[in-house]
């Protein structure tokens, strides 16, 4: 188990996000999350992440029914998030956090950021003293750390780290894919961090799945990095290339954590092998993942992470499943499966709208943390799909 160097309290540098749990008839399946949870354990880690708006509320109330009220609090570390939804007064802030200490079954959070950062909902979490407030609460002892997620330009995060020195460590969204992409800037967010001496946490190191099931070239470049039978202890592809992407991740110095969003035993399985007894990528393993990158980049595939901000607390007025449609298109466009227009028929029946009933009124795209054109791409789906 690597030592993790920044808090003693973390057991290693692997965190079992609990944004895309397993779920059973749309409830989460708690039967199998309750033998993740213990495999984890087990396996020597302790760190949870989850936020109030995860699976439509149902992330909290799973953690306190699978993991407060089975293990000792001292067992197991709870980062939650102060979310700009939930809170309109400065007053409403503490409130939200103790109904959130109730949801999940404990008395206290690990960690409590401020969620999802950005230039523009910033200013609402600075007006309303979001930060003071917050901080206020770690002296009270119901928060240990204070940090912040953080989706948007390098200079906004050097401007909220240089207004508030305070900030402990700071969530951020890197991969190989967004490492140098102009839109998320991984890499210059990340310098950022290194500049301001936060360790960092990393969300989306597999890319919402995009960098699990891969194009059959960048498949064989991994394979034969690993020789052998192309998956070693790993439980499938998916798996080894899943690995592949979350050491990426976690070989850079300032990282502290790296979170990954894991839906059922297989993959929790393929996380342990590649984390457990963790080693950064060789320089070799660097060429590879740098190789895969560039036949990612060739694709030109939409890089929605599948966070389903765009489509949570009715979003979307026309109730299109827009991370679904995107994922149909990614599918087809990168994989060619013959499959992905019957999928996205069914994904638009049952009262959901298909990408040609998009009214434009731009909802989706102030609350995307990509800040994708989803207007724009919906219209691509919409011409391959609709059309058709």
């Amino acid at each position: 188990m690597t030592e993790n160097k920044f808090f003693g309290e973390i057991h290693g540098n692997f965190g079992f996000g609990c944004m895309r749990l397993p779920m059973k008839d749309g409830e989460v399946d708690k039967e199998q999350f309750c033998r993740m949870a213990d495999d984890f354990i087990a396996a020597g880690f302790n760190y949870f992440d989850t936020a109030h708006g995860y699976i439509d509320g149902k992330s909290e109330t799973a953690i306190a029914e699978c993991v407060a009220k089975r293990y000792d609090r001292s067992q197991f570390l709870l980062t939650n998030k102060l979310t700009d939804p939930y809170f309109n007064k400065t007053e409403e802030i503490r409130p939200f956090l103790e109904k959130q200490l109730s949801l999940c079954g404990v008395d206290y959070f690990d960690f409590y950021l401020m969620h999802a950062q950005d230039k523009n909902n910033y200013q609402k979490f600075k007006k309303l003293k979001a930060y003071e407030t917050a901080y206020a609460m770690k002296d009270e002892g119901l928060i240990r750390h204070f940090g912040i997620s953080f989706h948007d330009k390098a200079d906004v995060l050097d401007m909220i780290l240089t207004e508030h020195p305070e900030v402990e460590i700071v969530q951020i969204q890197l991969n190989y894919v967004d490492w140098e992409d102009a839109s998320v800037e991984s890499r210059k967010v990340y310098e950022v961090c290194e500049k301001h001496n936060k360790p960092v946490i990393v969300m989306e190191p597999v890319k919402g799945g995009s960098l699990v099931k891969l194009p059959p070239e960048a498949n064989e470049r991994f394979a034969r990095q690993l020789g052998g039978d192309g998956i070693g202890d790993f439980t499938s592809e998916e798996g080894r290339n899943a690995g592949y992407a979350i050491r990426f991740a976690a070989s850079h110095p300032s990282i502290a954590m790296v979170l990954s969003g894991m839906s059922d035993v297989n993959q929790m399985k393929d996380n342990l092998t590649a984390m457990k007894d963790f080693k950064p990528l060789s320089e070799e393993e660097l060429t590879t993942v740098a190789q895969v990158c560039g036949i990612f980049n060739n694709l030109n595939l939409i890089p929605c992470t599948s966070c389903r901000y765009c489509i949570e607390e009715n979003e979307c007025p026309k109730n299109i499943r827009i991370p679904d449609l995107f994922a149909c298109l990614n599918a087809h466009e990168a994989f060619h499966d013959w499959n992905s227009g019957m999928y996205y028929d069914i994904i638009s029946r049952d009262g959901h709208s298909k990408a040609s009933d998009c009214i434009k009124c731009g909802k989706c795209e102030k609350v995307c943390p990509q800040h994708l054109p989803i207007r724009e791409l919906l219209t691509n789906v919409s011409d391959t799909f609709d059309k058709k």
